[in-house]
């Protein structure tokens, strides 16, 4: 018989706690003292107890994660060569950009096993024909997803791809024709991130994003039995926090869809944040990466995407994404971050981050579906409001130095030289164009900061 070694202890109730802790406190106020409240408006406690943690959060078992490596087609043929190396060197997962319709699918997938390699599949064009090709060019069993999200696009850049009615009817001869891909659907929730958006924020314009497809779906004669979601989302430095929303994000989807006739999965892809990532001390960006990419696992992602830590101003460089590729690795197999599924069920403070978060997220969403859904306040601007509302207080205090990016606004080296090293153009670019509505824009926190110090350079360069 095992002896329970902790019989003698007396358990400890959150009420004896607080009480300690106010005692220790010498008459501080507890609240001021202790709770902090995130840019989430969340109230952050120092303590989580079992008397005050909901009911855990049940996620059906995680079946491990993929490690994902970012390929932009220029050719099929560089492509298929560059997907195939790094499928060698430890890649699980390629994740394809697709700039156009010409591209050879065949040369594309040359060698790769599509039952057994999860190939992702972003187009930047809508065409019935391509995508019914490529349905035909798969076989079953397969592990292809299209990442093809109108109403991503719309939010992204202010226009749809051809116009309302014609992208909605190349989704519906996906709905109706495609058979042999994994999935179709896809909802751009990185997007929200990298713009500003607060966490709960994040969630609820997923979910809404979400929600104008399974009302589509739903007005639909036929409807398959059965569809998969795609979920493309990025995680900031919240370690906690993005564990929960990845978390949150799982519940609420498998809620909403419960809601209609036919069985949604959930498919999740995840990125580091670019929000957070700087052109000066840029090393500091893999520590950002690697705790980005834990939240990631953590938190249940279907698939992980690491980025190079020179992603920002360098052009794709082997010796960048094999940094980047290595640091997954590491994770899987000398972390052993694959080891366990749901590691994060059961923690106090996680489960209560999940439940609050969900509900704060919730809360968005039914005053969206009140104001008539996603795209109709999109079109009227809400949106992008809101999200300019929470990536403005977050600037101001990365402005006033209370969110610190190491290297940047806090203990930035004055010797750091940038200037000569871009390669590609870091900031905001400034395109104007006639749009539909006013589309999201990803900005940095620190590009402001960025600018001037590279003027500073050139006036430097400029005297000597």
């Amino acid at each position: 018989m095992k002896e329970n070694l902790f019989s003698e202890f007396e358990e400890v109730s959150a009420k004896q706690w607080k009480q300690k802790i106010q005692y220790d406190l010498k008459g501080a106020d507890y609240n001021e003292t202790l709770v902090w409240k995130s840019l989430d408006g969340i109230n952050v406690k120092p303590f989580y107890h079992p008397d005050e943690t909901p009911q855990p959060v049940r996620l059906a078992p995680s079946l491990g994660w993929n490690i994902t490596e970012q390929i932009y087609v220029s050719t099929a043929e560089k492509a298929n060569r560059r997907a195939l190396d790094s499928l060698r060197k430890g890649a699980e997962s390629i994740w394809f950009l697709l700039p156009s319709e010409e591209t050879d699918l065949q040369q594309l997938f040359q060698d790769i096993d599509l039952a057994e390699v999860p190939v992702y599949l972003k187009p930047e064009f809508a065409s019935e024909a391509f995508f019914l090709q490529l349905d035909k060019q798969v076989k079953k069993p397969s592990k292809v997803h299209l990442q093809f999200d109108i109403v991503g696009h719309l939010a992204r850049t202010g226009n749809w791809f051809e116009n309302k009615t014609e992208d909605h009817n190349v989704l519906n001869i996906l709905l109706q024709k495609c058979e042999n891909l994994d999935s179709f659907l896809s909802i751009d929730a990185a997007l929200y991130q990298n713009a500003g958006a607060n966490i709960p924020q994040q969630l609820a314009y997923a979910l809404a994003h979400a929600n104008e497809y399974l009302n589509h779906i739903s007005e639909q004669e036929e409807v398959p039995k059965k569809l998969k979601f795609q979920f493309l989302l990025a995680t900031g430095p919240n370690y906690f926090f993005e564990i929960a929303k990845i978390r949150a994000l799982r519940f609420l989807f498998e809620t909403l869809s419960s809601e209609y006739n036919f069985e949604a999965e959930c498919d999740i892809l995840v990125q580091p944040t670019r929000r957070n990532k700087t052109l000066y001390d840029y090393n500091v960006n893999l520590l950002r990466t690697t705790t980005e990419c834990m939240s990631a696992v953590l938190g249940g992602a279907n698939s992980v995407c690491n980025m190079a830590y020179d992603a920002i101003y360098h052009k794709n460089n082997s010796f960048g994404s094999r940094i980047a590729r290595n640091q997954l690795l590491v994770l899987k197999h000398e972390s052993y971050f694959e080891k366990v599924a749901n590691p994060a069920e059961g923690s106090y403070y996680i489960e209560t981050l999940t439940h609050e978060l969900g509900e704060k997220a919730l809360e968005i969403f039914k005053n969206i579906e009140k104001g008539g859904g996603f795209v109709t306040q999109l079109k009227e601007g809400i949106i992008q409001r809101k999200i300019s509302e929470s990536a403005n207080r977050e600037q101001e205090e990365f402005d006033e130095g209370k969110l610190v990016l190491i290297g940047t606004n806090k203990f930035p080296n004055p010797s750091d030289r940038m200037k000569e090293e871009i390669e590609l153009y870091p900031f905001v670019k400034q395109k104007p164009r006639k749009t539909l509505l006013q589309p999201i824009i990803e900005k940095r926190l620190a590009e402001k900061t960025e600018q001037e110090r590279l003027k500073k350079e050139e006036q430097i360069n400029s005297e000597k």
